[in-house]
């Protein structure tokens, strides 16, 4: 059982807070997250790939679709599928959050797993000419947890480098918090 706080739970991609666990054994801590909003909410740190047993560092991977259209998740060197394993842990892992209480998420821009709006390649084994869908797709962790959490408030972090998006992803996370405390 999760213990009641007075500080909104807001999970957040590990790398945003400084943690090494990116591709390439770096991170990539956002200040704002960290020292300003950090000592108001209690923080859920997860990394998709590092907890589904990939490792770091790792190999950059890249979403694409293959020759069957399908949304795929490729190694860029060796090129290997990871679709399976990504797609299994993510929704096994946003089944986990979706019981663990939060009022917020914080993704990492651009990544494979956790990015809102994330380039499609087309330079995928097998794939033929351009994407048949969307040029833009949800990682797949990002697409897992908001399918199973539609209502909690999302952002990534570039979308929170707008003060006006800040200030609103804020007062929702907050909003949440509230009306979760309420029906407890």
């Amino acid at each position: 059982m999760i213990a009641v706080t007075d500080r909104p739970r807001i999970g957040v991609s590990a790398c945003l807070l400084g943690e090494r666990v990116r591709y390439d054994g770096g991170d990539k801590r956002d200040v704002w997250l960290v020292d300003v909003l950090g000592p108001r909410v209690e923080w859920v740190s997860v990394c998709p790939e590092a907890e589904a047993g990939l490792g770091t560092p790792r190999e950059p991977m890249n979403l694409g679709r293959d020759a069957r259209g399908r949304l795929v998740l490729i190694t860029g060197r060796v090129r290997d599928d990871l679709t399976t394993t990504m797609a299994a842990y993510s929704e096994r892992r946003a089944g986990e959050l979706a019981a663990g209480h939060l009022d917020g998420y914080v993704l990492k821009s651009g990544s494979p797993s956790c990015g809102l709006d994330v380039a499609l390649r087309s330079t995928l084994p097998g794939a033929v000419g351009e994407p048949v869908a969307a040029p833009h797709v949800r990682g797949v962790f990002a697409a897992a947890l908001t399918g199973q959490l539609p209502d909690l408030p999302v952002a990534d972090e570039r979308q929170l480098s707008d003060p006006a998006a800040r200030e609103a992803f804020v007062a929702r996370v907050f909003a949440h918090h509230r009306a979760r405390m309420f029906q407890a």
